[in-house]
Parts: C-alpha cells; structure tokens; sequence
C-alpha cells in the first residue's frame, strides 16, 4: 500500500464520491487495469473493514445459507425487497437499482404503489425514470416477500400520544415477512427503535416459524441516515453503520451495502448500531434545544444570538455551531430522544437532561407566536382578523419534507388567535394528509403578496434568499435570519 499526494486541486474520490482538496492524500491502487484513487479515510476504512470481516469469516464453521446469499449478492443476482417507500426507502431502492440490484418495493400505500409503478415519485429528489428500466416495480402484495433474497425494513417509528414509542407499522411488517420467512434470507431493519428491539422482539417474531436467526436467515440493523437537500452527502458518500445478530448476518449485511456505499462501519452488534443512530440524533436535539435557550436569554438582553453563534465558530476547536429555529422537524431528530428516554426507564433511570431539551424545542412555537403578537400589536393590531403569511411549510430549507414541521404548530396556534393564515413553500405546493395535522389537507401555497399583515419565516429556503421582503413595507417576523440587513420592521425569533 502506498500513499500518494494529489497534484490536483481536487480530486473526486472513486470510493465515497466526495471531492477532496490538495493536503489530502490518496491511496492508488490498479485493479482490472483500472486506477482507482481513494481519499486517506476511505482506504483505512476499508481496509480495517476487511480485516475484521476476514476474522469474522474465518471464526466457526462455514454456513451453506451464508455463502449462498454472499455469492447472489456480489453477482447482483440477489432479489432485494424494500419495505417502506418514503423518505428513506425510496434514495435506497434508486441506490440498489443503479448498482445493477432488481429491487421490489413494498407499501401499504396503493396511490403510492399506483404512482410509482406509473414513474411518479413522491419524493422531489428522487426522479424514477432514472433508474433503468426493468430493475424496479412497487407492489403492495406482502406475499411476494418469499421470493425475496434480503429485505430492507424503513417504515415510520412515531411516538405516542404520551411521547411513548409506537413501533407497531415494525412489528406489523416483520409479522408479514415471518409468514414467508425462507432459509437464506437477510432481513435488515433501518428505521429508529430502542436497542434491543431487533435482537429482541424483531427475532422472536422471525424466528416463531421455527427457522433460526443466524443459521438459517440472517439478521441484521443498519440505522438510516438521511439529510433531505443535502447536497454534499447522499446514501453513496454517507459512511453506513452495520450490525449483525452473529457474525454470519454481519457479513451478509455488509457485503449487501457495501455495494451501495463508500464505506460501512461494522460494529459488534444490532444494540449498539440502534444506540448509535439515537446518540446521533439525541445530540442535535440537545444542542439545538441550547442554542435556543440561548436565543431566548440573549433576546431578553438585546443581544442578537446570530452574530454570538458567528463570532463562536471561529474557535477552531471545541465548538460546533448549532442554529436556532421555531421547533424541530423531521421524522427522527424530534422523536428519536424519546425513544432513549423511555427505553431507559424500562432500566430504572429518568433521563432529566433529554427530557428537558425536549421541553425547551417543544415550547419554541409559543415563544415564536409570542414575537407575532408583538408585531402586530406594536403596529396597532391584533391577531384576531389579521392576514398573516408563513414562509416554508418544509421542515428543513430546500426540501418538500413537511413531517413533524413546525409550520404546522405555528399555523394552528395563530388560527386559534383568530389569525387568517396562509403558506407559501415552493417545494410543497399542496398540503397531502399527514395525520395529526390532517385538518390542513389540500390547502395550497399561496402566492407572497403585501396583502398580508405579517410575514412569518419558518424554513430558509433559497428562493426567499432571493427576495428583498424589505419591499413590502410590512412587519416580518424571522425565525431563520434569512434578512440580514437592517429593517425597522424586523423581529427576529
């Protein structure tokens, strides 16, 4: 092996796809006559990975059922089923198909079934009229999880009423692929639960057939890690965290992704995989519950928390910059501390700090419609009758994700005022059914006029970056410090 300093300025590397600038250094290595350069990261990982998945291979006996299944999936013979074509499921099911995999999706949902059999995706991002024809079909019949050779679990984890986990739509699913349940197969569950649920109530339920994790199927878990408008790490330049059930499930799962990835991080077990993906997650919504106590002390003092978080992250160590906004959104960040919270008081423990960051993000909507009332009242009016206009249903700038958005809160809080209310999101120009906010179904973006009283900024989507909103000579409340210059009717939030 040898290392050897890029001459370029950039360099893509072959393996994750990320670009790299000229201190880095490559690993160049010739295979079939083809030179591969791989960025310092990826060539260590890799082959740390094979190191430990060869002692992985070498330790007990050899299993037919294994061997088998590695040999489908490095020929891409394999057939993979998704379950789940959503936000997660659908990226995968492209990856796979453009990796020469024929992927069949599986989904309660018949129009979305319908949709995309007929090359209509749901997701903007995702265009699936690029993925080579014949390599993909949507289907909504569970018993063709038999023919299957490994199988993808993404289905939605909410919480409850209570803030408790709801992981039925996991156990319902797995309940559908026990009843077809074959010798060979990899089953593999990506969405967010609490550790030990696929080593736990996902194996029993596998394994009431009478087949055996790790000896006659293969069991694996692989948290999703999904940016929307991400534009610098997708699936292929995301590093994938894998754990098996035994090493066997291990191997297969990896190899499985390996064929999608730039680089997998095998760990010592499905626990520690589903513990990863709720530290994450845990993480951003602690810091981001900080950042926005810190906005509401540093208001308080007339301190503006945008230019104190700029002049933060010039440290060069020791900091990372958190922004502040109205509330998370999305289907993990908001929900995944709970799922922590409640496994741990299966153990004894009251978790004080997760719950508290949980309180302080759930309570930034009221804060926000607080600076909505003192806009409008310190311009002579009330909520009450006043025309008002939020800027991005999205829950995060330059998506058309609206799971979990603050907007929603914020449109329900100011109606309840009396407010008249409307959303302009060029990303989401109607609003589809989504449950808890079901009462907001088939409104649609209106166009951004003066016509309004207020203008409320909930996402920094680019095109509103584009805007000089100063122009419409009305009071604007801004969540996300898309105005930067000076206005006198300006309220940050």
């Amino acid at each position: 092996m040898q290392y050897l300093e890029n001459q370029h300025k950039v360099k893509v590397c072959s393996r994750c796809g990320v670009k790299y600038k000229l201190d880095n250094f490559y690993y160049q290595s010739r295979a079939n006559n083809v030179l591969r350069s791989e960025c310092k990261d990826c060539s260590k990982g890799y082959v740390t990975r094979r190191r430990q998945l060869r002692k992985i291979n070498l330790a007990g006996d050899s299993n037919e059922h294994c061997q088998q299944l590695l040999d489908k999936i490095k020929s891409k013979k394999a057939m993979l089923g998704i379950i789940g074509l959503g936000y997660i499921g659908l990226p995968l099911v492209a990856e796979f198909c453009k990796a020469g995999f024929h992927v069949t999706g599986f989904d309660i949902s018949r129009e979305k079934v319908e949709s995309l059999n007929a090359g209509k995706s749901c997701i903007r991002q995702i265009d699936i009229n690029q993925i080579p024809m014949g390599m993909f079909r949507a289907t909504g019949d569970f018993k063709l999880l038999g023919k299957m050779d490994c199988i993808l679990i993404t289905v939605p984890t909410p919480l409850g009423k209570n803030r408790e986990p709801d992981m039925s739509y996991i156990f319902e699913t797995v309940r559908s692929i026990s009843r077809t349940l074959k010798k060979g197969q990899l089953i593999v569950l990506e969405s967010t639960t609490c550790p030990g649920t696929t080593n736990g109530e996902v194996r029993d339920i596998l394994e009431s057939e009478g087949l055996k994790a790790g000896e006659d199927f293969f069991l694996a878990y692989s948290p999703a890690r999904g940016d929307p408008s991400n534009k610098d790490y997708n699936i292929r330049t995301t590093p994938k965290v894998v754990g098996g059930f035994t090493n066997k499930c291990l191997v297969a799962a990896d190899t499985l992704y390996n064929s999608i990835v730039g680089r997998t991080i095998p760990v010592s077990s499905t626990s520690v995989a589903e513990s990863s993906k709720l530290l994450e997650n845990t993480y951003q919504a602690v810091n981001i519950a900080l950042v926005n106590e810190m906005k509401m002390i540093f208001d308080r003092m007339g301190i503006n928390i945008w230019e104190v978080i700029e002049a933060a992250r010039t440290k060069p160590f020791g900091f990372q910059a958190f922004y502040p906004g109205p509330g998370l959104g999305g289907h993990c960040i908001p929900v995944d501390p709970y799922y922590l919270a409640w496994k741990a008081r299966e153990y004894g423990y009251t978790t004080k700090f997760i719950e508290l960051a949980g309180d302080i993000n759930t309570l930034m909507d009221e804060y926000v419609v607080d600076k909505v009332i003192k806009a409008l009242n310190d311009h002579g009016k009330h909520v009450k009758g006043s025309k008002i206009m939020i800027l991005g249903l999205a829950y995060k700038a330059n998506a058309d994700d609206d799971q979990e958005s603050p907007s929603y809160r914020l449109m329900e809080k100011l109606e309840e005022l009396g407010g008249v209310v409307d959303y302009n999101d060029p990303h989401i120009s109607v609003i589809r059914s989504n449950g808890e906010y079901s009462k907001f179904s088939g409104r649609k973006s209106v166009p951004l006029s003066k016509n309004y009283d207020l203008i409320l900024i909930a996402t920094a989507h680019d095109e509103y970056k584009k805007i000089d909103l100063r122009k419409l000579n009305i009071p604007i409340v801004d969540t996300r410090r898309i105005i930067k210059e000076n206005y006198r009717k300006l309220y940050l939030a």
